[in-house]
């Protein structure tokens, strides 16, 4: 849920408010009373919620890049090539 800013354009009291993207805009100043509050345009804020965020949550098949297989920028592992009887 984004946390919204608002501030009174008669008292000039400013307020953060946890609301749902459809609920209405908040009107009334809770120092004053007066209907003049304005949404103030800032950087969005949120809250995650849940047991937790992983790097692999949405990756599927190879895109899947844990921090312990660090690649190189070519695509290929950093580890050296396993050498075989045949070379």
């Amino acid at each position: 849920m984004p946390i919204y800013e608002y501030q009174c354009e008669a008292c000039g009291h400013k307020l953060e408010a946890l609301q749902k993207i459809s609920d209405a805009p908040l009107k009334d100043c809770p120092e004053c009373g007066k209907p003049a509050l304005n949404k103030l345009i800032s950087a969005a804020g949120f809250r995650l919620k849940g047991g937790g965020w992983y790097e692999t949550d949405f990756k599927t098949g190879n895109k899947k890049n844990l921090a312990g297989e660090a690649k190189s920028s070519s695509g290929k592992s950093d580890k050296p090539a396993k050498k075989t009887g045949s070379d």
